[in-house]
C-alpha cells in the first residue's frame, strides 16, 4: 500500500515529467525523495548519506538533459536511489511491498537509463570517455557525462580516465561530486587540491584540472537546485571536455547523517525515532 499517495513523485513516470515542474515543485520533490530514502533505509538498510547528498544534482540533471539519449555514468552507483526514482522505479521506495523490486546499484538489465552495473570503482571517467569516442565514430552528438565522487577520484583508474578525457575533441563532462568523504574521511593529495579549490571558490591558481586541459567550472553549493540547473544548462551541448566541480553535503536532510557521516554511509535497519 502506498501511504504517500499525495507525493508529487507519484506523477513522475520518467524524466519528461520532471521537465514539466517548477523550481518550487522540484524542491518539494527533493524533500519527498529524501523522506523515502530515509524510510526505506530504516526498514531495510542501505546506503544513506551518499544518496541524501546527491538529490538536487540528480533532479537538475534530469530536468536539463535528455536521458536516455544523453548519458550519465555513475561511478558511485549506490548513489542512484534518486535517479532510479525519477526513471520509472519510484514504487520501489513509495510502497514497502515493492522494496525488493530494484537493485541497490545501477543495472542496465533493470532500466534503459542505467548503462553499467558498477559499485564504487573509479571507472566512470574512462567508461564515459569510451562512450564519447563511440558516439563520435557513429557521427552522433548526445551529451556524455561521468559523475565521480572525491573518494573515487583517488583511484588510479580515475586518473587514467582524466588523462584521456582531457583531450577528447568533443562533448564530455566530468562532474566531481565533492562531499569530502568516501566511506570514511578522505586523505592525500587529491584532498589537498580539492580543498584549495573549495576555499577559493574555484579560483586558485593551483588547479590540477585546468593544468590537464579541462574547462573547469565550480558550484559552491551543489545542493542548491537552481544553481545546479544553471550549471548543467551551461555545460549542455558544449563541444569540448569540461570538469564541473560541485560541493555537496553528504547526508543532507537527515541530521544524524550530517553529524556522523561515517556511521551513516551505509546503515542496517534502524528506528526512525532515535536513529538506533
Amino acid at each position: 500500500m502506498n501511504k504517500h499517495e499525495d507525493f508529487l513523485l507519484n506523477k513522475i513516470a520518467g524524466p519528461k515529467d520532471v521537465k514539466k515542474l517548477s523550481i518550487p515543485e522540484m524542491e518539494k520533490l527533493a524533500q519527498e525523495i529524501r523522506t523515502l530514502i530515509i524510510e526505506k533505509d530504516a526498514a531495510e538498510g542501505g546506503h544513506l548519506g551518499p544518496d541524501l547528498g546527491i538529490v538536487e544534482a540528480t533532479i537538475a540533471y534530469h530536468y536539463v538533459f535528455d536521458a536516455p539519449k544523453d548519458k550519465l555514468v555513475w561511478d558511485i552507483s549506490h548513489q542512484t536511489y534518486p535517479h532510479k526514482m525519477l526513471t520509472g522505479r519510484a514504487k520501489a521506495w513509495l510502497d514497502p511491498d515493492h522494496y525488493e523490486d530494484v537493485t541497490p546499484y545501477s543495472n542496465p538489465d533493470e532500466s534503459p537509463y542505467d548503462y553499467y552495473a558498477v559499485g564504487h570503482t573509479s571507472t566512470s571517467v574512462a567508461l564515459a570517455t569510451g562512450m564519447a569516442k563511440a558516439r563520435d565514430l557513429m557521427g552522433q552528438h548526445e551529451n556524455i557525462m561521468a559523475l565521480i565522487g572525491d573518494g573515487s577520484l583517488t583511484g588510479g583508474l580515475a586518473f587514467e580516465g582524466l588523462n584521456n578525457a582531457a583531450i577528447e575533441p568533443h562533448n564530455l563532462v566530468v562532474v566531481v561530486n565533492d562531499n569530502q568523504w568516501s566511506i570514511d574521511k578522505n586523505v592525500g593529495g587529491v584532498v589537498t587540491s580539492l580543498k584549495k579549490l573549495r576555499d577559493s571558490n574555484g579560483q586558485t591558481a593551483e588547479n590540477p584540472f585546468k593544468a590537464m586541459g579541462f574547462d573547469y567550472r565550480y558550484v559552491a553549493d551543489g545542493n542548491d537546485l537552481s544553481a545546479m540547473i544553471d550549471a548543467f544548462k551551461a555545460v549542455k551541448d558544449v563541444d569540448h571536455p569540461i570538469l564541473l566541480h560541485i560541493n555537496t553535503l553528504k547526508g543532507k536532510g537527515y541530521e544524524p547523517a550530517v553529524k556522523d557521516e561515517e556511521a551513516h554511509h551505509w546503515v542496517s535497519p534502524f528506528n526512525l525515532e532515535d536513529d538506533q
